[in-house]
Protein backbone atom coordinates (compact mmCIF):
# COMPACT_ATOMS: atom_id res chain seq x y z
CA UNK A 1 0.00 0.00 0.00
CA UNK A 2 0.99 3.69 -0.96
CA UNK A 3 2.07 5.79 2.16
CA UNK A 4 1.74 9.31 1.59
CA UNK A 5 4.98 11.06 0.20
CA UNK A 6 5.33 14.94 -1.17
CA UNK A 7 4.16 15.15 -4.98
CA UNK A 8 6.22 13.57 -6.95
CA UNK A 9 7.07 11.30 -4.91
CA UNK A 10 5.74 7.75 -3.98
CA UNK A 11 6.54 5.26 -1.18
CA UNK A 12 5.80 1.81 -1.35
CA UNK A 13 7.19 -0.51 1.95
CA UNK A 14 7.73 -3.81 0.45
CA UNK A 15 8.38 -7.41 1.60
CA UNK A 16 8.87 -8.80 4.90
CA UNK A 17 11.39 -6.47 5.72
CA UNK A 18 9.01 -3.86 4.89
CA UNK A 19 11.55 -2.20 3.02
CA UNK A 20 11.03 1.18 1.03
CA UNK A 21 10.92 1.32 -2.51
CA UNK A 22 10.13 4.54 -4.47
CA UNK A 23 8.57 6.04 -7.33
CA UNK A 24 9.73 9.61 -8.00
CA UNK A 25 7.41 11.00 -10.80
CA UNK A 26 9.15 13.69 -12.76
CA UNK A 27 7.63 17.33 -13.84
CA UNK A 28 6.08 16.30 -16.77
CA UNK A 29 3.47 13.77 -14.84
CA UNK A 30 5.09 10.95 -17.26
CA UNK A 31 7.64 9.92 -16.35
CA UNK A 32 9.34 8.25 -13.40
CA UNK A 33 12.61 6.60 -11.87
CA UNK A 34 11.82 3.23 -9.51
CA UNK A 35 14.75 3.60 -6.66
CA UNK A 36 15.00 -0.08 -4.42
CA UNK A 37 12.45 -2.74 -5.93
CA UNK A 38 12.60 -4.84 -3.11
CA UNK A 39 10.90 -8.01 -2.31
CA UNK A 40 7.26 -8.33 -3.49
CA UNK A 41 8.04 -5.46 -5.95
CA UNK A 42 4.56 -6.18 -7.89
CA UNK A 43 2.37 -3.33 -5.82
CA UNK A 44 4.88 -0.99 -6.92
CA UNK A 45 5.22 -2.22 -10.78
CA UNK A 46 1.45 -2.09 -10.42
CA UNK A 47 1.23 1.52 -9.71
CA UNK A 48 3.87 2.00 -12.72
CA UNK A 49 1.45 0.45 -15.30
CA UNK A 50 -1.64 2.10 -13.68
CA UNK A 51 -0.53 5.48 -13.99
CA UNK A 52 1.00 5.08 -17.31
CA UNK A 53 4.41 5.89 -16.43
CA UNK A 54 7.63 5.59 -18.62
CA UNK A 55 10.10 4.58 -16.02
CA UNK A 56 13.63 6.25 -17.35
CA UNK A 57 16.00 4.42 -13.88
CA UNK A 58 15.84 1.43 -11.90
CA UNK A 59 18.42 3.15 -9.08
CA UNK A 60 19.44 0.62 -6.33
CA UNK A 61 20.74 2.78 -3.38
CA UNK A 62 22.57 -0.46 -2.05
CA UNK A 63 23.18 -4.33 -3.31
CA UNK A 64 21.29 -5.95 -0.30
CA UNK A 65 18.38 -8.00 -1.03
CA UNK A 66 15.47 -6.14 0.20
CA UNK A 67 16.13 -3.55 -1.94
CA UNK A 68 17.25 -5.36 -5.10
CA UNK A 69 15.17 -8.22 -5.37
CA UNK A 70 12.76 -6.71 -7.32
CA UNK A 71 15.49 -5.64 -9.89
CA UNK A 72 14.78 -8.32 -12.31
CA UNK A 73 10.93 -8.17 -12.83
CA UNK A 74 11.54 -4.29 -12.83
CA UNK A 75 13.87 -4.51 -15.72
CA UNK A 76 11.14 -7.21 -17.54
CA UNK A 77 8.21 -4.62 -16.67
CA UNK A 78 10.07 -1.33 -18.00
CA UNK A 79 12.78 -2.13 -20.05
CA UNK A 80 14.24 1.17 -18.12
CA UNK A 81 18.12 1.23 -17.40
CA UNK A 82 19.44 -0.21 -13.68
CA UNK A 83 22.28 1.47 -11.97
CA UNK A 84 24.09 0.68 -8.63
CA UNK A 85 27.41 1.50 -7.66
CA UNK A 86 30.24 -0.31 -8.52
CA UNK A 87 30.92 -1.70 -5.17
CA UNK A 88 28.10 -3.48 -4.61
CA UNK A 89 27.79 -4.62 -8.25
CA UNK A 90 29.05 -7.95 -6.80
CA UNK A 91 25.73 -8.42 -4.10
CA UNK A 92 23.39 -8.45 -7.40
CA UNK A 93 24.67 -11.63 -9.36
CA UNK A 94 24.19 -13.53 -5.37
CA UNK A 95 20.94 -12.10 -4.38
CA UNK A 96 19.76 -16.46 -4.52
CA UNK A 97 22.45 -16.90 -1.93
CA UNK A 98 21.20 -14.08 0.51
CA UNK A 99 17.65 -15.48 -0.43
CA UNK A 100 18.18 -18.99 1.17
CA UNK A 101 19.99 -17.40 4.43
CA UNK A 102 16.63 -16.18 4.67
CA UNK A 103 14.49 -18.78 3.41
CA UNK A 104 13.07 -17.01 0.81
CA UNK A 105 13.09 -17.54 -3.11
CA UNK A 106 15.22 -14.99 -4.75
CA UNK A 107 15.87 -14.24 -8.92
CA UNK A 108 19.50 -13.05 -9.35
CA UNK A 109 19.68 -9.41 -10.86
CA UNK A 110 20.39 -8.07 -14.25
CA UNK A 111 24.29 -6.53 -14.22
CA UNK A 112 23.77 -3.02 -14.27
CA UNK A 113 23.56 -1.05 -16.97
CA UNK A 114 25.42 1.62 -15.39
CA UNK A 115 28.01 1.87 -12.59
CA UNK A 116 27.71 5.30 -10.59
CA UNK A 117 30.58 6.81 -9.28
CA UNK A 118 30.47 9.84 -6.40
CA UNK A 119 29.77 12.79 -7.85
CA UNK A 120 27.77 11.39 -10.85
CA UNK A 121 24.44 13.24 -12.23
CA UNK A 122 21.91 11.13 -13.96
CA UNK A 123 19.60 13.33 -16.20
CA UNK A 124 15.99 12.68 -15.57
CA UNK A 125 12.57 14.39 -16.85
CA UNK A 126 14.35 17.92 -16.66
CA UNK A 127 16.08 17.01 -13.30
CA UNK A 128 19.29 15.99 -12.45
CA UNK A 129 19.25 12.96 -9.82
CA UNK A 130 22.83 13.38 -7.91
CA UNK A 131 24.97 10.04 -6.63
CA UNK A 132 26.67 10.56 -3.37
CA UNK A 133 28.37 7.49 -2.47
CA UNK A 134 28.06 7.44 1.82
CA UNK A 135 29.91 3.92 2.45
CA UNK A 136 29.46 2.24 5.93
CA UNK A 137 26.22 -0.03 5.49
CA UNK A 138 27.27 -1.33 2.59
CA UNK A 139 30.89 -0.57 0.60
CA UNK A 140 28.89 0.84 -2.30
CA UNK A 141 26.02 2.94 -0.32
CA UNK A 142 24.97 5.95 -2.26
CA UNK A 143 21.80 8.46 -1.25
CA UNK A 144 20.22 10.10 -4.36
CA UNK A 145 19.51 14.06 -4.03
CA UNK A 146 16.87 15.10 -6.48
CA UNK A 147 16.60 19.10 -5.34
CA UNK A 148 15.16 19.02 -2.14
CA UNK A 149 14.69 15.39 -1.76
CA UNK A 150 17.64 12.90 -0.35
CA UNK A 151 17.00 9.38 -0.75
CA UNK A 152 19.01 7.74 2.01
CA UNK A 153 18.40 3.96 1.74
CA UNK A 154 20.05 2.38 4.51
CA UNK A 155 22.28 4.90 5.66
CA UNK A 156 19.95 6.88 7.96
CA UNK A 157 16.99 6.42 9.86
CA UNK A 158 14.58 8.34 11.33
CA UNK A 159 16.44 8.19 15.17
CA UNK A 160 18.38 5.11 13.59
CA UNK A 161 21.46 4.72 11.41
CA UNK A 162 22.17 1.59 9.40
CA UNK A 163 23.50 -1.29 10.09
CA UNK A 164 27.16 -1.94 9.99
CA UNK A 165 27.55 -6.53 11.01
CA UNK A 166 27.07 -7.30 7.13
CA UNK A 167 29.99 -7.85 4.98
CA UNK A 168 31.62 -4.53 3.70
CA UNK A 169 29.84 -3.18 6.73
CA UNK A 170 31.53 -0.50 8.61
CA UNK A 171 30.63 1.58 12.07
CA UNK A 172 33.32 4.23 11.41
CA UNK A 173 32.86 4.75 7.58
CA UNK A 174 29.14 4.88 8.41
CA UNK A 175 29.56 8.01 10.86
CA UNK A 176 31.90 9.69 8.42
CA UNK A 177 29.75 9.51 5.71
CA UNK A 178 26.74 10.62 7.45
CA UNK A 179 28.82 13.31 9.06
CA UNK A 180 31.15 14.24 6.00
CA UNK A 181 28.51 13.52 3.32
CA UNK A 182 25.05 14.05 4.38
CA UNK A 183 25.43 16.53 7.03
CA UNK A 184 27.15 19.39 5.43
CA UNK A 185 24.03 19.98 3.13
CA UNK A 186 20.85 21.98 4.10
CA UNK A 187 19.23 21.13 6.99
CA UNK A 188 15.87 21.30 5.26
CA UNK A 189 16.71 18.70 3.12
CA UNK A 190 13.94 15.76 3.42
CA UNK A 191 15.45 12.58 3.49
CA UNK A 192 13.71 9.35 2.34
CA UNK A 193 14.98 6.38 3.74
CA UNK A 194 15.34 2.89 3.13
CA UNK A 195 13.19 1.44 6.16
CA UNK A 196 10.52 3.80 8.21
CA UNK A 197 9.34 7.71 8.11
CA UNK A 198 10.71 10.03 6.53
CA UNK A 199 13.30 12.88 8.86
CA UNK A 200 14.75 15.51 7.32
CA UNK A 201 18.73 16.44 8.10
CA UNK A 202 18.49 19.15 10.86
CA UNK A 203 15.91 16.80 13.26
CA UNK A 204 18.91 13.89 12.93
CA UNK A 205 21.80 16.16 13.54
CA UNK A 206 20.02 17.33 16.39
CA UNK A 207 18.25 14.35 18.00
CA UNK A 208 19.41 11.12 16.63
CA UNK A 209 20.75 9.20 19.29
CA UNK A 210 23.11 7.33 17.65
CA UNK A 211 24.94 9.88 15.99
CA UNK A 212 25.00 12.28 19.78
CA UNK A 213 26.46 9.21 21.40
CA UNK A 214 29.37 9.01 18.91
CA UNK A 215 30.29 12.59 19.00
Amino acid sequence: MTSPAPPGLLRFPLGPFQANAYLLIGPSGTRAALIDPGLEAEGVLDAVRERGLAVDWILNTHGHLDHTAGNAAAKRATGAPLAIHREDVPWLSHLQAQGVAFGIPVEDSPEPDVVLEDGQSLPFDGLQVEVLHTPGHSRGSVCFRVGDLLLVGDTLFRGSVGRTDLPGGSWDTLLRSIRERLFTLPDGLACWPGHGPETTLGEERRTNPFLAAAS
